[in-house]
């Protein structure tokens, strides 16, 4: 009784997470850039159930007050759940749609790769390409971070026509002032670490393999879907409910066994 307790508790708490991860994608559905979280359920651990079965032997050889036994045979019919539990947060990198904007610098990259930039808390990785000049002429994220260049310097660009390609190649008035960091991984879910909704930090080594293009003008929207976040939304709130309804349950028959017993 106490195992049907904890598997319906341990739901709850599972779905609770859940429910978080579904709440931190939905809040940065219009974040450009922006890679949803995955998570998933799975048994959190399994016993193996042993009944007992009566079962009546004739042993001959010994004195008649013998012959007839009665053995308890152990049979194994499968494996019984103990609760449930989430799986570590992966996030998805599936490219998001590429939204035309007209601005300068406005960048999105369409295929694989990644922007390198520079924060505070040491040098970084995104799809956001919502970039400007400030006033001294730096190339910044919309956060104020630097945009670096395929060396690890920050870009400087003067004032001026600006056109960038889609390698990343950066021309002011006809002139080649930097080239954008234009990385990519060999596995981003290995390669990187979320930090922040829209930044990674790398724990692998970067490469210029397989790298897509660049598109001025544009940028790359959240892939988040609306429908599909919304309908998961539902359904956890609906497994939650079962698996309250079910605590509730266990607790009512606990509590008529302990009653039950008391008599006794």
């Amino acid at each position: 009784m106490l195992k049907g307790l904890y598997a319906a508790a341990s739901s709850m708490v599972a779905n609770l997470e859940r429910q978080t991860v579904l709440t931190h994608n939905a809040t940065n559905l219009t974040t450009p850039g922006f890679k949803q979280l995955l998570i998933s359920m799975e048994d959190w651990e399994e016993t193996g159930v042993f009944p007992r079965v009566n079962k009546q032997v004739k042993l001959p050889f010994l004195p008649s007050v013998y012959e007839n036994l009665t053995l308890q045979q152990v049979r194994y019919i499968g494996n019984l759940g103990l609760g449930t539990d989430t799986t570590p947060e992966e996030v998805d990198f599936t490219q998001g749609a590429l939204l035309n904007t007209g601005e300068t610098f406005d960048l999105a990259i369409e295929g694989e790769g990644f922007f390198y930039v520079q924060t505070p808390d040491g040098n970084r990785y995104t799809r956001d390409g919502r970039f400007n000049r400030d006033s001294e002429g730096n190339l910044v994220t919309v956060d104020g971070y630097k945009v670096l260049d395929e060396g690890g310097a920050p870009i400087v660009l003067s004032q001026g026509e600006t056109y960038i390609d889609g390698n990343g190649t950066i021309v002011v008035n006809g002139v080649q002032m930097a080239k954008l960091g234009f990385f990519n991984f060999a596995d981003p879910k290995l390669d990187l670490v979320r930090d922040g909704p829209n930044l990674f930090e790398a724990v692998g080594t970067p490469t210029a393999e397989k790298l897509g293009r660049i598109r001025q003008g544009a940028i790359e929207a959240s892939n988040v879907s609306i429908a599909e976040v919304t309908t998961q939304m539902l359904l956890v709130g609906r497994a939650y409910e079962a698996a309250q309804q079910l605590v509730t349950v266990q607790d009512s028959l606990l509590g008529r066994a302990i009653t039950t017993l008391g008599q006794f």
